[in-house]
Parts: structure tokens; C-alpha cells; sequence
């Protein structure tokens, strides 16, 4: 665990929370295997980051709107590292916790158990009828600062949503590979933002701090660094829903830190929510 990598990452001067201390021992006394990642939601996201988690040596607490019960196929499958619980359980579980629910349902998110806790949000804002969030809309917040919003006593970092589940678990690496991939990471707090950098590398992959969560657009929907770099080019004559499905099948293209650099600094930002 020598080679942990987050470019531009900090240190912060605030005291860790015990999960956070625990986590950051990771290269002392603590093993990865004694570390816990809880997770909310497991759909395609969640998932993916579970299975890479308990293949990486990580304990995992699964759970999901619909009850542990229903999650008993997926943690046979993950093996002795998983188990399944409510949210309000793996949020206390986790010594960090990924919060991957649609960003409709970020208000059910258990805010009492979350507290002091490092969040990861891979959510991202898509538009469909019915659904819209004037203040995104307008840009006034990110998706990602309506979450920290809500989870006012908890330390957001936006990170894993602009990356397919597929690539996830085919495209990780050892530290210092050369064809390593870099995910971009945004948050408000040093220390979180290192956790969560010590998590990916972990996984995999290296990291790069692209600032806060007010500068987390950078990497979201509609610009260069939202989930085309890391795919081979897709045919063309496409439709937005032949897109898709085939975007979550297509082969992973590594891409370096340097590469989500540069393409986070070209992005302008436009009107928010996925657009084709």
C-alpha cells in the first residue's frame, strides 16, 4: 500500500473522525482487510464498486430500498466479506460509505447515522419528466452541493460518477502501472478527499484532485471528462438509447492523470442534467 497516488491532494489540519483515522491507518497497523466500506444502493454502481472492494481485501456492507433480504444473491456471490443490512446500518458500518442512489432519493439518505462520516456521491443529475431540481437547473449548486446540503454533518466527495461499472472491473491496476487509470475526485475537505484517494487506489486506480464541490461540474454530464475518455470510440449512426447500452458494454481505454487534467480544464459549463 506504499504507492498511494492522488494528484494535487492535501493535508488537511483538522482532527479525523475515528473512521477516518482507522481508514488512514491503512499503512500502519491496520490492514485493508479490517476495513469496511458501507454501501447504499446496488445497482450498477454500487454493484461494481462491491465486488472490486471484496476482491481488493475490503469488508463491504451492502444495502438498498428494498430490504437485506433481497440482497442475499449478491452477497453469496461476493463471498465471507459481504453482508447485506438496511442504509441507517451500512452508513454506520462503513468507515467510509458510497451513497449510490439515484440523486432523486438523496433526501432519504440517513442523515442521523451519516454524521462525521465521509460520503462518496457518484450521483448525477439526469433529467426526465416529472423530475427537476430548480437550483441545479440554474446552476446556482452542483448535484453534489445539494447533497453535502443535506448531509450538512457529513464530508461529501463527488467521486466513481463518471466511470462505467464494466470498466470498473476491468480496468484496475496496481499502483505504478503504467497504463493506470486516474478518476477525478472534487470535495470541500483535505482529509476526506485523501480517504477517499487512498479508497480508489485501493481499488485500482489513481486519483486527482479537481478542487471543490462548487468546481464538480468539471467532471460531471456534458463535458470531455464524462465517461468518453475512458471508452473506445463508439460507431457511429447511433441512437442516445443504442448509446448507452453500448456504452456500458464497450472496452476501457486507460487514461492518465495528466489526460483528466487537461480535459477538466478545457470543460465550459452549460445547462446542468445528462443531456445526449
Amino acid at each position: 500500500m506504499g504507492h498511494r497516488r492522488c494528484d494535487e491532494c492535501e493535508t488537511s489540519t483538522a482532527a479525523p473522525s475515528p473512521a477516518a483515522a482507522r481508514w488512514n491507518d491503512m499503512n500502519g497497523d491496520t490492514q485493508v482487510s479490517q476495513v469496511t466500506l458501507g454501501i447504499i444502493g446496488t445497482g450498477m454502481v454500487g454493484s461494481a464498486v462491491a465486488r472490486r472492494a471484496t476482491d481488493a481485501g475490503l469488508h463491504v456492507v451492502l444495502s438498498n430500498s428494498r430490504g437485506p433480504e433481497t440482497l442475499a444473491d449478491l452477497v453469496a456471490e461476493l463471498g465471507d466479506r459481504a453482508r447485506a443490512a438496511t442504509p441507517a446500518e451500512a452508513a454506520s458500518a462503513g468507515d467510509l460509505v458510497l451513497a449510490a442512489v439515484p440523486l432523486a432519493f438523496h433526501e432519504r439518505l440517513p442523515r442521523a447515522e451519516l454524521a462525521g462520516k465521509t460520503v462518496i456521491d457518484p450521483m448525477n443529475y439526469a433529467l426526465y419528466p416529472g423530475f427537476s431540481i430548480p437550483e441545479l437547473d440554474s446552476n446556482e449548486l452542483t448535484s453534489s452541493e445539494l447533497v453535502q446540503r443535506h448531509l450538512a454533518d457529513s464530508r461529501v466527495v463527488k467521486a466513481l460518477h463518471n466511470y462505467g461499472s464494466k470498466q470498473m472491473l476491468e480496468m484496475f491496476r496496481p499502483a505504478g502501472a503504467e497504463d493506470r487509470t486516474a478518476l477525478p475526485l472534487h470535495g470541500d475537505d483535505a482529509t476526506a478527499k485523501k480517504e477517499v484517494a487512498d479508497l480508489l487506489d485501493v481499488l485500482g486506480f489513481d486519483a486527482v484532485d479537481l478542487g471543490t464541490l462548487a468546481e464538480s461540474w468539471r467532471s460531471g454530464p456534458n463535458t470531455p471528462l464524462y465517461a468518453l475518455p475512458y471508452i473506445e470510440q463508439p460507431p457511429s449512426g447511433l441512437t442516445p438509447q443504442e448509446f448507452v447500452a453500448w456504452a456500458q458494454q464497450a472496452t476501457g481505454v486507460p487514461v492518465p492523470a495528466a489526460r483528466v487534467k487537461e480535459l477538466a480544464a478545457a470543460a465550459v459549463r452549460g445547462p446542468a442534467g445528462f443531456q445526449m
